[in-house]
């Protein structure tokens, strides 16, 4: 009797300490529930650099910087500082003899988890008339180009508008800040060869060569008058020759 008394008064203390257990190790695990992990999407930067100059000797310096984020499709941004009064007059000295401006890219992989080849192969440049980018307004369009893997193979710039007419601009309205239009561009797919349909339209002209009645003409059809003529001059010759013998002696 006292041992079933003491069994029954002890479990209710043991199912008390249980929850009590329970409800601590849930709050210390309050959220993050099983299975969540850290967010690994992260990017990284690398600098755009351009260069204008007189003696049209490239010495790049700093123009911006490139974020770029991996994932399914790559996603950049661009963060660029506005010309210091300085660089505007050197950029309106270089369109007055028609100069070049320049920029680069490190030549990486903008994939995320290879981020340690980066700046391991050089620079991409690319260039446009200097008075183009004066005349749009510091307004142009910047695209990298990737090969199948992600990685840079080639950077392009374009002005808007990109023609020189000798316009009027005015420095500190007009070429104080970039209006720049930036995107990736991947390998594009050629189009595959219609092989079917050349095949179709090859079956075709055959069978319009196969149906013309010209194609079906046989050789004497063609020639009929030349073999007749010529029948009709062998039969002329035979006829006027005279026969095998000579000439009839007379008693």
């Amino acid at each position: 009797m006292a041992a079933s008394f003491s069994v029954d008064l002890l479990l209710p203390i043991f199912l008390a300490v249980h929850l009590l257990l329970t409800a601590q190790f849930a709050s210390c695990n309050n959220g993050r529930r099983t299975g969540d992990g850290l967010d690994t999407d992260s990017g990284f930067s690398i600098p755009l650099e351009h260069s204008f100059e007189v003696d049209d000797f490239p010495r790049f310096r700093e123009r911006g910087s490139l974020t770029l984020k991996g994932g399914r499709e790559t996603a950049v941004s661009l963060a660029q500082a506005q010309l210091t009064e300085e660089d505007r007059n050197i950029l309106k000295e270089v369109a007055a003899v028609d100069g070049l401006y320049r920029i680069r890219v490190p030549r990486v992989s903008l994939q995320t988890d290879r981020q340690t080849d980066r700046q391991s192969d050089g620079y991409l440049t690319a260039f446009v008339r200097a008075c183009s980018m004066v005349e749009s307004h510091l307004s142009d369009v910047i695209t990298l180009h990737t090969d199948v893997s992600g990685y840079l193979i080639g950077v392009s710039i374009v002005t808007l508008p990109g023609a020189c007419r000798g316009a009027e601009v005015e420095d500190e309205v007009d070429l104080e800040a970039f209006n720049t239009t930036l995107s990736i561009m991947g390998p594009v797919n050629a189009p595959a060869p219609e092989t079917a349909l050349f095949i179709e339209r090859m079956e075709q002209e055959m069978e319009k060569k196969g149906k013309s009645p010209q194609e079906q003409k046989s050789f004497f059809a063609k020639y009929w008058y030349l073999i007749l003529g010529g029948a009709v001059f062998l039969m002329a010759t035979s006829s006027a020759q005279p026969p095998a013998g000579g000439n009839n002696e007379q008693n």
